[in-house]
């Protein structure tokens, strides 16, 4: 298969590779497929997300050449700080020392400015996110500001349709579930909406740390898993696009997720863990003959200097 050649690095976001599991899936199981997010320019699924918030911005005219982008982001999203960079925009992020050091350096690499808010448990808590979404909004106030709000804003899921097209030029053969951890819930809310559209009968799940249960049990806690589980139910998440909701120990997904780099050679993060983890739930209840797909969230080289790959 030939290389694909792009105008620039905009257009290298998206088009990701999707691969069958064929190690950590148990017999008599579904078939459970995996698309590569961390193959993105920065090495999350996120890029798609941030480039079609600033471009759905510049198209309305919300956004403008001089301004200054605002957001409150783990660092995951620091796919914004990549965006700003190629289009001229200046960057101010909100974040926290309960993420991976590497993500706040990516971003101050990629030129934007760091602002952070402290973690006292160094976890992330069900006030964290809150606190930095409030500090941002602080932040962005004035004219040459624009906030991007990826917890609300209704552009977010548009870049993920495309995710969805892409699974379903990839599994020609149909896909009966489809599983996706929540932060913002733009990933899953996206895809579904193009699974659903086209497979009816597709299964969404869901996914978010059993510790911080607010899909399945109304309240928050602490976890570590980086991405997801805000503390707060996610404002684009809708009802009518899911099927269930299932919480998942973060210790299973940590131990997939080093079960990942060394069964399957994929190296990715925490929540790929929880991803895989739910995937193959679906994937015993279908049974042989039947598909289920679902991402890896992004590239398991921002988690390195952690404990993820050390644990037992």
């Amino acid at each position: 298969m030939s290389a694909t050649r792009t105008r620039g690095i905009l257009d290298a976001v998206g088009n990701t590779p999707c691969v069958e599991l064929r190690h950590v899936i148990p017999d008599r199981c579904a078939r459970v497929f995996i698309k590569l997010e961390g193959l993105n320019p920065t090495g999350s699924y996120k890029d798609r997300m941030a480039k079609s918030v600033i471009e759905e911005a510049e198209r309305r005219g919300d956004l403008k050449p001089g301004m200054t982008v605002v957001e409150a982001t783990g660092g995951s999203t620091g796919s914004f700080a990549f965006i700003c960079s190629i289009k001229g925009y200046e960057f101010l992020v909100v974040s926290s020392d309960a993420f991976a050091e590497e993500k706040l350096k990516t971003m101050s690499a990629f030129g934007a400015t760091v602002d952070i808010v402290h973690s006292p448990s160094g976890k992330i808590t069900p006030e964290l996110i809150p606190s930095m979404r409030q500090r941002a909004k602080e932040l962005s106030q004035g004219e040459s500001f624009y906030y991007a709000d990826q917890f609300s804003n209704p552009d977010v899921p548009v870049g993920y349709e495309e995710l969805g097209r892409e699974l379903l030029e990839q599994i020609p053969e149909g896909i009966d579930g489809f599983c996706g951890a929540v932060g913002g819930a733009g990933m899953v809310m996206g895809v579904a909406k193009i699974l659903k559209q086209n497979l009816p009968n597709c299964k969404i799940a869901v996914l978010e740390p059993a510790s911080a249960p607010v899909l399945t049990k109304g309240y928050g806690g602490l976890h570590s898993v980086e991405g997801i589980g805000i503390g707060f139910l996610p404002p684009l998440l809708k009802k009518e696009l899911y099927d269930d909701a299932l919480a998942i120990e973060e210790s299973e997904g940590r131990a997939m997720a080093r079960r990942l780099a060394k069964e399957e050679g994929i190296l990715a993060g925490t929540s790929t863990g929880l991803n895989v983890v739910a995937a193959i739930q679906l994937a015993k209840q279908f049974g042989p003959g039947k598909t289920v797909a679902t991402v890896a969230c992004d590239t398991g080289l921002k988690y390195v200097r952690g404990d993820l790959y050390t644990e037992p």
